[in-house]
């Protein structure tokens, strides 16, 4: 049996776990499961106590990418009858900045389908973060694709804080999911956001066919880039993709890579993010013990438990949401 408790202190101390170490939590006993569990908590409850942070999207435009990812009912390979729409308007982004507001949420997060914006988009997405920040004071992350330096530099200046680009697997496992960008790319715009002094978020989807030694591979690059921000997605497999029916994961593993991700990125936000819902399911509460973000609401196709539960879910926790509306309106003053 893992002494589990003790790698959580070594962690602590700043030792970075080895990859026999990395294995042995994700092929954990579920017998030890709840030790485990509890050893990651450690280490959440040291840099963020009880807190969640609450994250909401609001998918500004849908479908129509060029890009052949295998996991993504919005690209040029898919067949889901989704939702197709050019860039809304600021009147329709701002609704949705409302909504967060009323829900708590501390980050609202304005997304975009495609391989990258065009300035005109950008133009969209920066007059409404500029009103945004003035009525409702909320920590804005745009995803938005690829970007050029200059872009960067427009959305840094309109008030945006983070700006998410997923790694989404290993760079050993990239090809398998998509050819139409490298994996270099990702990397080269998570550096790119970093300079122009916006904080970078990336993460990872789990269940896409990929190794062990890939879950681990995924971690590490993490922590090498310094990501601020971690959202582990776990495969919701849409019909009309290319990963239809790959169903490859259960509650408990998935709780193990959460704790991974955890021991690895100590310091880092954990936000459990995309198919929590149908891959979790009942055990979704636990996951918040080495996690210490989610996302409320729907995602960007796909649909997520309702906000409402999920407050009632952290509340039946004892967890603070990590947002409190009377500062962000002093703020706003």
């Amino acid at each position: 049996m893992e002494n589990w408790k003790q790698l959580a202190f070594d962690v602590l101390k700043g030792r970075e776990i080895s990859d026999e170490e990395a294995f042995n939590i994700l092929n954990c006993p579920d017998e030890e499961l709840l030790d485990l569990l509890n050893s990651a908590y450690l280490i959440r409850r040291f840099y963020y106590g009880n807190n969640v942070k609450l994250n909401m999207i609001i998918n500004t435009k849908s479908g129509l990418c060029p890009e052949n990812c295998g996991y993504c009912s919005q690209s040029s390979v898919s067949t889901a009858p989704i939702p197709k729409y050019r860039m809304v308007d600021k009147t329709t982004i701002l609704k949705g900045a409302e909504q967060a507001y009323q829900l708590n949420v501390g980050t609202y997060c304005i997304v975009a389908s495609g391989r990258g914006p065009s300035d005109k988009e950008i133009d969209t997405v920066v007059s409404a973060v500029e009103e945004i920040k003035e009525k409702y004071n909320l920590k804005i992350c745009a995803c938005l694709g690829l970007i050029k330096p200059d872009q960067a530099k427009r959305l840094k200046n309109a008030g945006v804080e983070r700006y998410n680009h997923n790694i989404n697997t290993s760079e050993n496992h990239h090809e398998s999911i998509t050819t139409s960008h490298t994996y270099q790319d990702r990397v080269d715009t998570v550096q790119l956001i970093k300079e122009a002094g916006i904080s970078p978020c990336s993460g990872v989807i789990i269940g896409m066919k990929e190794t062990q030694q890939d879950v681990i591979d995924m971690a590490r690059s993490l922590k090498i880039l310094d990501a601020d921000s971690i959202p582990v997605n776990f495969l919701h497999a849409i019909a009309g993709t290319p990963l239809e029916g790959v169903d490859e994961l259960n509650p408990r593993y998935c709780l193990k890579v959460l704790c991974l991700m955890r021991f690895i990125n100590p310091s880092k936000e954990i936000r459990i993010s995309g198919g929590r819902e149908v891959n979790l399911r009942s055990l979704q509460p636990l996951g918040l013990y080495p996690a210490n973000s989610i996302f409320l609401g729907n995602y960007l196709t796909t649909e997520g438990q309702e906000g409402t539960a999920d407050h009632q879910m952290l509340k039946d926790l004892g967890f603070e949401i990590d947002f409190i509306k009377e500062e962000a309106e002093t703020a706003a003053l």
